[in-house]
Parts: C-alpha cells; structure tokens; sequence
C-alpha cells in the first residue's frame, strides 16, 4: 500500500549529523531564518526605495512599484505554496529557492532600467513568498507557534536594524549593489543552517484535522486574514517612504540612518515579548493594545518635522509592529496544524506589505504624506475591530482546552 502524499514530506536524516530538537530554542532561530531569508528586503525597504532614488535616478513612483513588484511576487509565491507544502519535500524545496533567489539578487545588482528592475523582483518574489510560505507551514508544526513567530521577528527588525544603519551611507558610493549582496549574504547563511533542522512531517492528527473547514471558522478565517492584510499594508505603506518623509522634512541622513537602525533593535523587545507572554493574557488584549498604539505612533508621522517626534515614533511602531504581527501570524496558524492555513496568513501579510507601498506610491505623488498618513492609520483602527471577532472567538477555544485538561 502506498503512502498518502499528505505524508510524503518525510525526509531521512543523517545519525552523525547534530540536529537542532524540534521544539527548542535553536530550532526557533532557524526556523525564523528560512522564514525571513525570502523576503529580508521587507526589512531594508526604505534603504531600498532611498537607493533606487538616489543611486540610479529612480522617481518616487517608480522605485515604489519595484517594491511592490518584489512583494506582490511573494503573495503570489506564498499563495502557491498553500496548496503545495502539504506534497513537497520542505527540505530540498528550500535549497532550490535559496538558490535561485541568491541568482536573482545577483542579477539585480547589475540593472538600471525601471522595468528591467520590476520584472526580476517580481520573479525573485515569487520565489521568495513560496520560501516563507514553506518557512511558516513549518513553523506552524511547532509547539507554541506564538512564540517562533516572536524569534521570527526579533531576527527581522534585529538584522534590518543593522542593514538601516549602515546601507543607506553605501548607496553614494557603491550605488545599490551593497542592497541585494546584503540579500545574497543572508540566502547563504540561511542555506548553511537547513541541514541542522529536523524533518517537520506532517503528522496523522494534522492531516486529519479538518475543524477549520466548518462555516464559522472560515468567517473567523477570512476576518483573521484581513487584519493581517490591513496592518500590514497601513504599516509598510508608511515605512517604504519613512527615509524619503524625514529628508521631506530636512532631516539628517546620518539622523535618519541612526533612527531607524535604532528603533528596528527596540523594536525587538515587541517580539521579546511575545516570546515570554505567549498566551498567558490570550490574544484579544494584546492585539486591541497593540494595534491602537500602532495607530497612535503613525499619526505622530504628521509631526515627523520634530526629530524627537520622528525618532519617537519610529520605536513605538517598531516595537508594536513585531509585537501584533506576531500574534496576527500565530492566530492564522491556529486554525490548522499542517501549515495551509500559517502559508494562507503568510499570504495576506504579504498582499498587504505589498499593497501599502503600491497606494503610497499613486497617491503620493507631489509628496502628499500626509495623505498616506492619515490612510494608514484609518486602516489600522478598522484592523482592530475586525481582529477582536476571530481573537475573541480563540481566546474561548483556548480557555474550554485549558478547562479540560
């Protein structure tokens, strides 16, 4: 008899080889590392957009849309792998997409044109998304997946943080090559570390748990998905544009690059924290908090002509941002434990990291920030209301669990 292919990715590993326990500490760090090494350039995107502005010339507009175009290849890729990670070794996939990706950054450092530049970060997207999608059907095969995904996110804004500070001073002189072998250097690092994960097989209680398919579960679903497509379009739309608002305002290079590399390391302490409360409140009080001070910190963007106003808010969106996102990821990932519904929320995020950049960039135009501003924050408070219905609704689930046992 043969064995179904919802159990296929099973693959062997070497006994002499050490291998990272499956649920430890470690295995978090790892396992955060192939879920970033796809889309890191989400991490850099200001130093991105600044440096296809001032290295090769690039309109406001057009280094928007090359932005977008690398994110909405990663919707596209984390959309495709919903239906593909439950019949692929996890493992081997993963080396090709590093691989090709480490191609692609390559290429990219030796073009100029616009759509030359659009065309290759989309397909690099593509690729990437299928890579963090992989990367957060793994993870969701965890314990805790909360708290991987607050790893996840401390390597995100810790490694961003050091790309902000010292990237956007390269630019001048080596022109935008420094971005996309930072990209590369990271693909290969992640690389090194696969052979010391464990195997994640999809287990006979995952495959068998079908209880997110009843018709309330997929209306808490699609709200789940939407406050993530929300918050992270109204954030990244704001952030894509942070380098260009402040020197919109006069500010300093060397203020911008020190603010924003600095309030990326604080911001870790949001996904730090995620780590040590996990579920200890639930998740509808972090997540209502959350968000609402995230909305709060981009309104103060409006005032970013003030340097301790800019630094300000940049570390609380920071810190807020790792904080909900996790939360927000790890609720996706609770509605299955074989990984579709955690590559469905991968999904989301990235259509809105996507679509942020994309609206910045056709209603920016004569440098209206206000106007993204105050859009972005809209967003955010109608992303906490829609969030409270599936958060609510978990947070019962979990208690009846806790109560049972």
């Amino acid at each position: 008899m043969q064995p179904s292919t919802d159990t296929l990715p099973i693959e062997p590993i070497a006994t002499k080889r050490w291998v990272a326990s499956a649920n430890g500490e470690v295995a978090r760090v790892l396992l955060s590392f192939l879920a970033t090494a796809g889309l890191f350039y989400v991490n850099i995107m200001p130093a991105l957009i600044s440096g296809l502005i001032e290295g090769l010339g690039f309109s406001n507009r057009d280094a928007g849309l090359v932005g977008s175009a690398n994110i909405y290849g990663a919707a596209l890729g984390a959309l495709t792998a919903v239906f593909i990670v439950k019949k692929i070794p996890w493992r081997k996939t993963s080396v090709f997409l590093l691989l090709s990706l480490i191609m692609l950054d390559g290429l990219s450092t030796q073009l100029e044109q616009p759509i030359a530049l659009i065309i290759t970060r989309l397909c690099h997207g593509c690729l990437g998304g299928m890579l963090v999608g992989i990367g957060f059907a793994v993870i969701s095969r965890t314990t805790a997946a909360d708290r991987t995904f607050g790893y996840l996110l401390t390597v995100q804004f810790g490694l961003g943080g050091l790309g902000l500070m010292y990237l956007p001073g390269l630019v001048p002189v080596y022109g935008t090559a420094p971005l996309f072998i930072a990209l590369i250097a990271f693909s290969l690092i992640t690389l090194a570390m696969l052979p010391f994960l464990s195997p994640y097989p999809i287990t006979e209680q995952a495959v068998e748990h079908k209880h997110y398919r009843s018709p309330k579960n997929i209306r808490l679903i699609i709200l789940s998905l939407l406050s993530v497509f929300l918050f992270q379009a109204a954030n990244m739309g704001i952030y894509a544009y942070v380098i260009a608002l402040a020197k919109h305002h006069n500010l300093e290079m060397g203020f911008i690059s020190s603010t924003l590399g600095a309030a990326a390391w604080i911001a870790i302490c949001g996904s730090v924290l995620v780590i040590f409360l996990s579920l200890k409140f639930g998740r509808l009080l972090p997540l209502v908090i959350s968000i609402l001070l995230t909305a709060v910190g981009t309104w103060a963007f409006h005032y970013s002509q003030l340097e301790w106003v800019y630094w300000l808010a940049n570390v609380g969106v920071g810190v807020t941002w790792a904080f909900a996102i996790s939360y927000l990821l790890g609720m996706c990932s609770e509605f299955d434990n074989s990984g579709q519904m955690a590559a469905l929320g991968g999904f989301a995020s990235k259509m809105g990291l996507a679509s942020g950049p994309f609206a910045a960039a056709l209603l920016l135009k004569e440098d209206n920030y206000e106007l993204i501003i105050n859009i972005a924050t809209v967003a955010l408070i109608i992303g906490c209301l829609i969030v409270t219905i599936p958060a609510k609704a978990l947070d019962r689930r979990q208690q009846k669990i806790n109560a049972s046992n």
